[in-house]
């Protein structure tokens, strides 16, 4: 039997819940396991969010302590600001064979180390919240000593519901605003057109459902086409044309520039919550 604990019921807590609970990865983990059943529980003081998560089967704990004393993988799903706090609740609950795996942004497997055992199991995991329709991005990385075999696990939790990437530990703030955070700044770019939409009698759904399209089959072209993202630019603009006027305008407002700098503040923040 392997047990997956989790330490908050929040958005992403829930979305990795859900996307294991709608996946095909209990059979991938009995590729791995000594038995064939695969078991979640999880703890969260907000007793809506507990109610939730029942309904996904998942097992409901009074307390942190409680998740890590049933379960080998134990998923850190809280704020980076309380995770102090739930570190010193567990400390004494944690053993060579615990594989702890922290969603918190800007959070070291230094610093979980530090507050649980030295030579504690650590996977730092960066993932997004389209999880919840099986459509993450998620990055993670390794911390010695976690196996190949425990770390494999892992990904393919995530992997259960969506794209996974493996990079180095020291990548892990700056990674944030490629995938963590960029939903929320697509969403932001998104409401722009919709809202221009409205203001010229379109209907918002309309547009709201043309604009999302256009997005999915924007990132299947990035993906699956085998252009560049600058040859995919030139494909979509005539000379002289609609789009190149957009253009124009997007370039005169230093769209890149502003992108940039929103991707650096992201990771400065990222660094001012590091532990």
């Amino acid at each position: 039997m392997i047990n997956v604990g989790f330490v908050g019921a929040g958005n992403m807590g829930f979305a990795i819940m859900k996307g294991i609970a709608h996946s095909d990865l209990c059979s991938d983990v009995k590729m791995y396991a000594t038995s064939t059943t695969v078991r979640m529980f999880a703890y969260d003081p907000d007793g809506e969010k507990l109610k939730r998560m029942e309904e996904l089967g998942v097992t409901p704990c009074n307390s942190e302590a409680e998740v890590f004393k049933s379960c080998k993988y134990v998923f850190l799903a809280v704020k980076p600001q309380q995770l102090e706090e739930v570190l010193d609740s567990v400390s004494g609950c944690v053993d060579k064979d615990t594989v702890i795996v922290s969603i918190c942004a800007g959070i070291t497997g230094e610093y979980i180390k530090s507050k649980t055992i030295s030579d504690a199991k650590v996977v730092l995991v960066m993932p997004n919240t389209p999880l919840l329709l099986g459509e993450g991005a998620t990055a993670l990385s390794k911390v010695e000593p976690c196996s190949e075999e425990e770390f494999k696990l892992v990904c393919d939790v995530f992997a259960s519901c969506g794209e996974i990437a493996v990079i180095p530990q020291d990548k892990m703030k700056e990674i944030i605003a490629i995938n963590g955070s960029s939903p929320a700044f697509i969403y932001l770019y998104a409401q722009a057109f919709v809202d221009y939409a409205k203001s010229v009698g379109i209907d918002e759904g309309v547009a709201k459902s043309l604009f999302a399209k256009s997005l999915i089959g924007s990132a299947k072209m990035i993906t699956d086409s085998g252009y560049t993202i600058d040859e995919l630019i030139t494909m979509v603009s005539s000379k002289g044309g609609t789009t190149m006027a957009g253009l124009e305008k997007l370039r005169e407002g230093n769209l890149h520039q502003t992108v940039e700098n929103c991707c650096k503040a992201c990771t400065k923040r990222a660094y001012e919550l590091s532990k």
